[in-house]
């Protein structure tokens, strides 16, 4: 039996609160041996009170840091670090958001005029625990909020990609979930109508706060990736989701496929597991349980299932998709149309149990075959 830590007091509530014919026969005929020996294969398989703030332990990195990515301005993030109630989370949450807006700009290519910072006291710095003297930053209230939106909004386009990310604790309210701004929050709802606003076809929305899991229903959307921190409304203990995140990005053990690379759900998986390792480590029971949804049905899990995560596995924050294109706009769009591919063939997988066999091996075989294609020209085009 495990055995529990002594009662402590909850942090307090805030008042109001085309196909290409010259491609390699060989490498064409190898995917397809691939892909029929994978279909051969499928066929077979038929409350307690919160906590106060602990010292939390920062996971280090795994590999030497990554040399400075080169900047993508079709990349935006929002960074909210929300109202602490004590000294102690406003400090935390503070330098939390410091930290990520360091790691964005200056490992994951986001330009920093594109990554709008709001926290509990506008131009937080080194008082608060950021590792920068100063940071460009503005009070986290609703009306900054929404002009962060509106800012963002003008300067996306269809293509662009828009984060945001919220720190801090979350409430429900009159059966409406609610992220603790500075004065008058936002709900759920509210969020969702100023992420449909934008022009952007591929967004993600990640709530590190307590009581974030019923932010999942109202957000989700095609297209869209949204994680909480906690798996309902009644999980309101303040959370490690943030910190071990922000980590995930970073550490290279997060590198499940070890392709070089961190997906947003690679991240996800690696906060699981830092999450988890600290409850056992402290043996307490854990108060937070993370969900992701990515495929737009409202329903949230723990795990990449039910059709949650095949966005996820194939959406990374990094830039090395500029660096591989070397500034050649035809490489550029191969690669984008690569993308495009692998999405395509992981909303097939998605489908497969409403789809006739003979129909889903030839759908999968035409994908991987085009997929082959791409990535040959890619390839001789780097060449060149």
């Amino acid at each position: 039996m495990k055995e529990f830590t002594a009662e402590m007091p909850r942090p307090p509530r805030r008042l109001r609160v085309g196909s290409l014919r010259n491609v390699c026969v060989l490498c064409v005929a190898a995917v397809i041996g691939l892909c029929s020996c994978a279909m051969s294969a499928q066929r077979n398989d038929n409350q307690q009170p919160v906590s106060a703030p602990v010292q939390q332990e920062t996971a280090k990195p795994n590999a030497p840091p990554r040399k400075p990515a080169a900047t993508d301005p079709n990349k935006f993030a929002m960074i909210i670090a929300g109202v602490g109630g004590e000294e102690s989370y406003k400090k935390k949450f503070t330098a939390q958001a410091l930290r990520l807006r360091e790691v964005l700009t200056g490992q994951l290519g986001f330009a920093e005029k594109n990554v709008y910072l709001l926290t509990e006291v506008a131009a937080a710095g080194a008082e608060d625990g950021a590792r920068e003297a100063a940071a460009p930053s503005k009070r986290a209230t609703a009306d900054e909020v929404r002009s962060a939106f509106a800012s963002i909004k003008a300067a996306a386009q269809a293509d662009s990609f828009v984060l945001v990310i919220l720190i801090g604790h979350g409430s429900v309210d009159n059966q409406q979930a609610k992220f603790n701004l500075v004065g008058p929050d936002l709900s759920a709802k509210d969020y969702s109508a100023l992420l449909g606003s934008l022009p952007c076809k591929r967004t993600a929305f990640i709530n590190c706060a307590s009581s974030s899991g019923d932010f999942i229903k109202p957000l989700s959307a095609e297209g869209r990736i949204v994680i909480t921190a906690t798996r309902s409304g009644s999980e309101q203990n303040a959370t490690m989701f943030a910190e071990h995140f922000i980590a995930g990005l970073t550490d290279f053990a997060a590198d499940a496929d070890k392709n070089g690379r961190i997906s947003l759900l690679e991240a996800f998986n690696y906060t699981n597991k830092l999450t988890a390792d600290f409850y056992k480590g402290k043996n307490r029971l854990a108060t937070e349980h993370a969900l992701i949804d990515d495929n737009g049905d409202g329903v949230g899990h723990e795990e990449a299932t039910g059709g949650d995560g095949s966005l996820a596995k194939l959406v990374f924050l990094d830039s090395k998709q500029l660096d591989e294109a070397g500034g050649d706009a035809e490489t550029a769009k191969l690669i984008a149309q690569r993308q495009q591919l692998e999405e395509a063939i992981e909303k097939l997988k998605v489908r497969k149990s409403e789809m006739k066999q003979e129909e889903y091996d030839a759908e999968l075989e035409r994908l991987l075959v085009d997929l082959a294609k791409v990535n040959q020209e890619i390839k001789s085009k780097q060449k060149k």
